[in-house]
């Protein structure tokens, strides 16, 4: 059984919002704290405690109060709302991915997150053809009642948006939802902050980055009920997200293209793979007939409830001892590496419970020694 879902108040969310903008603390650390300390306020004042056990030599930056009031604020000002994991709002299929933001901004038609979505993506130098073909879809799908979701990008991304944008379409953001990026798309963003939704877990004002795109395609993989790559190279963005997609158990689609054209070599290389084969809409529907995400619960019923509840008396239930403490950590990194491995396997191999190794992970990563891979795997940060 699960907590049932609930609207956190002003002061749980700005104290969401500062444990998820503090240092090394990301979507699944993030959930592990709030089961562990059962509150946002609670998990903030364990932080220094807990990456200090992990190895950390400065103290871990806790992003402060004022910060976080004046990025609400912001967001505010941008008529944009800010939906935790634990609320009705945030989208089911999102809520059902281990990896999902705690807190998503949003901007636009705040329904929209209500329907199933499917999402479309592709290539930034697309053929006219793919680009044709993209809007096409986005349409009928968006008319046949789906959410089409797609990121924001030149060519395919673009064309799908546009298709969608007089029915239901969302835009996930690699910045803030204040930032135009590509700024050739300045009109596009405009209407759908009007006639669509944008969507973004970066603060406003923030630039993208290399880094953040994975981040972005993570969401628009987690947020669909499948994904239909229209046209991509053998190394692209678009293939990441039909990877995340198929980790997820969404649907992946393709469409077929020449041998002789580089854009469509990764989506014929998707199709050896086992992706559909997608040549309309109607395939696309009849791919994502009965597909429903299994739905996970924000928080099991095992979460500590009680913020009241010590640092002490937590973490001694649930880690090695003092005593233990450096000799298990010692045996968690010696077996860790730069090439992930999963949990599971360092839970059988250092012979410590399942309940000491996540702690130990837990501290690792908060002291900056650790990172998280797809997959429940971690790996050593040289």
């Amino acid at each position: 059984m699960s907590l049932p879902l609930r609207a956190l108040t002003e002061t749980e969310r700005l104290a969401w919002l500062r444990l998820f903008r503090s240092e090394n603390v990301g979507p699944i650390t993030f959930r592990q704290l709030l089961r562990r300390f059962g509150s946002a306020e609670a998990a903030l004042e364990a932080l220094p405690d807990l990456s200090r056990r992990g190895g950390r030599a400065r103290p871990v930056r806790i992003c402060p109060a004022d910060t976080a009031e004046r990025e609400l604020a912001e967001l505010t000002r941008l008529k944009a709302r800010l939906l935790a994991l634990c609320e009705p709002d945030y989208p089911e299929a999102l809520r059902a991915v281990d990896d999902a933001p705690p807190l998503i901004a949003m901007r636009g038609r705040s329904e929209l997150l209500q329907r199933p979505a499917v999402a479309i993506v592709g290539a930034r130098n697309a053929s006219a053809n793919g680009r044709t073909l993209a809007r096409r879809l986005g349409g009928e799908l968006a008319e046949a009642g789906y959410l089409v979701v797609s990121g924001f990008a030149r060519g395919i991304d673009t064309a799908a948006h546009e298709g969608a944008l007089t029915q239901a379409t969302l835009a996930v953001l690699a910045g803030g939802l204040d930032t135009i990026y590509p700024p050739q798309n300045a009109a596009l963003f405009d209407r759908l902050t009007r006639e669509g939704a944008l969507l973004s877990e970066m603060p406003p004002g923030s630039e993208p980055q290399g880094r953040h795109f994975p981040r972005r395609n993570r969401i628009i993989a987690g947020l669909s009920l499948g994904i239909v790559v229209v046209e991509a190279a053998r190394r692209s963005g678009s293939l990441h997200t039909a990877r995340l997609a198929a980790d997820y158990g969404r649907e992946v689609m393709a469409v077929p293209g020449s041998p002789l054209d580089p854009r469509a070599q990764g989506c014929n290389g998707l199709l050896r793979q086992g992706a559909t084969l997608i040549e309309s809409a109607a395939h696309v529907l009849e791919a994502l007939a009965g597909s429903t995400p299994a739905i996970a619960p924000a928080f099991p019923e095992t979460a500590v409830t009680e913020a009241a509840a010590t640092r002490v008396e937590i973490v001694g239930a649930t880690g090695p001892g003092s005593e233990e403490q450096p000799q298990a950590t010692d045996k968690i990194t010696e077996l860790l590496s730069p090439t992930p491995i999963s949990v599971d396997e360092l839970i059988r191999q250092c012979q410590l419970s399942a309940a000491s190794v996540g702690t130990l992970v837990l501290e690792l990563e908060l002291a900056g020694r650790l990172e998280r891979h797809p997959g429940n795997r971690v790996a050593l940060i040289a």
